[in-house]
């Protein structure tokens, strides 16, 4: 049995919160939640279960630091509190408490992140004698360990393609949506998440993690992107979308190797399905698309659909069952920063519905 820490209850946290409480090789010993109306609460209310947990949310990080929990599944959004977050995480880290998390995306490949982020939360592990492992499903499982299993059945390799094929529409995150990714602003500004270096700073991550997966040196990874804007005005979940403002952005991060692309991680994003018509587009509700172009041509479609018929809540579950599946993996692994290139296969052991 893992003592378990969820840390946020935001639109990952909830479900890996839900999953824990539920799995019986998990106990839930500690929850992070920020704002009053959620800090006292008993946790089970702040993801949809009727029966109580008997654990209250807090927002003393002093005290779950103090519970000595085997791992926190750390999901508070960090990109935009970078240092606050390295901070939070590496007391757990010192404390001996290891990190699953999907924040700072930077680090799903460590090795490609600044100095000033790796060595604090490097050195925390060594102190813990813990490991910290940053993943989700993208970045994450759907361009790591998805586009490198399929390899394994080449003959050869000319291309390796990462697709991310989603309507934004019904998801609720409007400092994403909007002051990140720059949906509803002028196409005349640069978002921030297409200021220059940042996409690399995000995905480069990836698409260096495939190659070095495939025993490949990128000379260089170059950024691509195509905006396009809403015809008329219309509401998403997030806001209003004004006719003009950008509705429908589509770029890629491409790892260079002897002025060839060779490893292609590609986002198209829209806020209405008949937007952008010439862009790829999506097999069903959408989801993640591996390319592979060689010999032979393989085409994968993972598709996506959440209980309630949203593929954006498909796709914050998968995040979420990401990090809560390789708990037992990270725990017993051995310390410092980790990948997916260094864990087990992780499965979903025991979640075979028995009914």
């Amino acid at each position: 049995m893992r003592r378990v820490i969820q840390f946020s209850t935001g639109n990952v946290g909830r479900h890996a919160l839900r999953t824990i409480i539920e799995r019986p090789d998990l106990e839930l010993v500690g929850v992070h939640a920020n704002g009053a109306q959620k800090v006292g609460r008993d946790v089970a209310e702040l993801c949809g279960l009727a029966a109580p947990s008997g654990v209250v949310a807090t927002d003393d990080v002093d005290a779950l630091v103090a519970l000595g929990a085997d791992c926190v599944v750390y999901t508070s959004q960090a990109e935009m509190r970078p240092t606050e977050a390295v901070e939070e995480i590496s007391r757990f880290l010192a404390a001996g408490t290891n990190v699953v998390g999907t924040s700072m995306v930077w680090l799903v490949a460590p090795e490609q992140a600044d100095n000033w982020l790796r060595e604090p939360l490097a050195q925390a592990c060594k102190a813990g004698d813990t490991s910290l492992y940053i993943n989700g499903i993208d970045p994450g499982f759907a361009n790591d360990w998805l586009p490198l299993v399929a390899t394994g059945i080449c003959e050869r390799i000319d291309e390796v393609r990462c697709m991310e094929i989603l309507n934004y529409a019904t998801y609720d995150q409007p400092t994403v949506l909007f002051d990140i990714m720059g949906f509803g602003g002028s196409l005349d500004e640069v978002p921030f998440i297409l200021s220059p270096g940042i996409l690399t700073t995000a995905w480069g991550s990836v698409v260096s993690q495939i190659a070095a997966g495939l025993d490949v040196e990128l000379d260089e990874i170059v950024e691509w992107h195509d905006r396009v804007p809403a015809p008329e005005a219309f509401d998403v979940a997030s806001g209003r979308i004004e006719a003009g403002t950008t509705a429908a952005m589509r770029f890629e991060v491409r790892g260079m190797v002897d002025g060839v692309a060779r490893f292609v991680l590609e986002h198209v994003t829209r806020l209405r399905d008949d937007l952008a018509p010439d862009w790829p587009q999506p097999t069903g509700h959408g989801g993640y698309r591996v390319v592979l172009t060689g010999e032979p041509n393989y085409t994968i479609d993972m598709q996506m659909l959440g209980g309630d018929g949203d593929h954006n809540t498909a796709g914050l579950k998968a995040t979420a069952m990401r990090l809560v599946n390789a708990v037992p993996a990270v725990v017993a692994a051995g310390p410092g920063l980790v990948t997916a290139l260094d864990l087990p296969l992780v499965t979903g052991r025991g979640l075979v519905s028995r009914m």
